[in-house]
């Protein structure tokens, strides 16, 4: 990153292509390190969740928020990382983000036990139409109509997809759908958030995990999360620990990978690189999820919203590579951050 950073610097004062080369390369190279992250994370969720039926979705998320305060918090002193240390205008500088960041948490690994993978992949395209809303509402972007008409698409897949689904859970569905306005909100303040003068990557990442990891705790203990976690009955088992543990480090990397993909491009972008995973995570998903229930009519909703992914990912992601005037605008005010 730093490198990156460096490398936009150096050119600022060579010629215009030279001064977008590295930012492209920067760019594409963040939005592929948050969806191989995203992709790992649900598979391996999926399997600790359903396969080896883990009771406790809130304890995971907890393991997920000690992980990433262990990490960042040895780095910083080992002055790899660096961020501001903790002062009493810091929580007033993050609110809302813990809130969505917990949020978030909880309902994405509520909704990964209940849903099959083809299926809560395509309810998660909706954080997609989402986050253009609010990233229209809070922070005055505009979008063409090639790509409004490419979000349709996808909800409407998503519709047709949902509406056959013979596994239907509504508790899921509702988990699910609260996941996607969690995500979307999270991603659009996250960007709003991290000024480099202020908390920073780092700095976001570090205080949402503190700030939260003690109410989630106390929401698993009152719900009795914690306790059927402690009675599980595979803590034993090698296997699952290791896996357990992969989650834990697999939810910091997919944190980190998020605000960075967040950074070098914007919330949108990261709604759009989900997207593109979630066509891997589908197929993979009917044929070893083993939850999968087939139907026509809901493989043809699934067809449509992946071909509505991917051509809004195409429309949005080639837009960001063309040498337009509004791109140059955005990278002086990167290089000036």
């Amino acid at each position: 990153m730093t490198a990156g950073g460096q490398a936009e610097a150096e050119g600022a004062g060579a010629e215009p292509g030279a001064a977008r080369l590295p930012s492209r390369v920067v760019r594409l190279l963040s939005a592929l390190f948050y969806g191989t992250c995203s992709f790992l994370i649900v598979l391996v969720n999926k399997a600790l969740l359903t396969t080896y039926g883990f009771p406790s979705p809130i304890f995971l998320g907890i393991g997920q928020m000690a992980a990433t305060i262990m990490i960042l918090y040895v780095s910083k002193l080992n002055k790899i990382v660096h961020f501001p240390d903790f002062d009493k205008k810091i929580p007033v500088k993050l609110f809302p983000l813990p809130l969505l960041y917990v949020g978030n948490h909880i309902s994405g690994l509520s909704s990964t036990s209940k849903l099959s993978l083809p299926m809560f992949t395509v309810l998660r395209k909706f954080t997609i139409p989402l986050t253009l809303l609010l990233e229209t509402i809070i922070l005055g972007k505009q979008y063409s109509l090639n790509i409004i008409v490419s979000v349709f698409a996808i909800v409407l897949g998503a519709f047709i997809a949902a509406g056959s689904d013979l596994a239907f859970n509504l508790e899921g569905y509702i988990f699910v759908f609260l996941n996607d306005i969690f995500t979307a909100a999270n991603g659009v303040y996250t960007k709003q958030k991290m000024d480099p003068k202020e908390l920073g990557k780092y700095g976001v990442l570090f205080y949402n995990a503190c700030f939260m990891i003690i109410p989630t705790l106390i929401i698993s203990v009152s719900t009795g999360d914690l306790r059927q976690a402690t009675e599980f009955n595979q803590w034993k088992n090698a296997l699952f620990i290791l896996q357990f543990l992969l989650s834990c480090f697999l939810g910091f990397l997919l944190m980190y990978s998020t605000v960075l993909c967040s950074y070098y491009n914007s919330a949108l972008t990261t709604a759009v690189v989900g997207a593109i995973k979630n066509v891997s995570v589908a197929y993979i998903g009917m044929l070893i999820g083993g939850d999968y229930i087939f139907s026509l009519l809901n493989f043809v909703g699934l067809n449509i919203c992946m071909a509505g992914g991917l051509r809004y990912s195409f429309l949005t992601l080639s837009s960001q590579l063309k040498p337009k005037p509004v791109d140059e605008e955005n990278i002086g005010l990167d290089l000036k951050n």
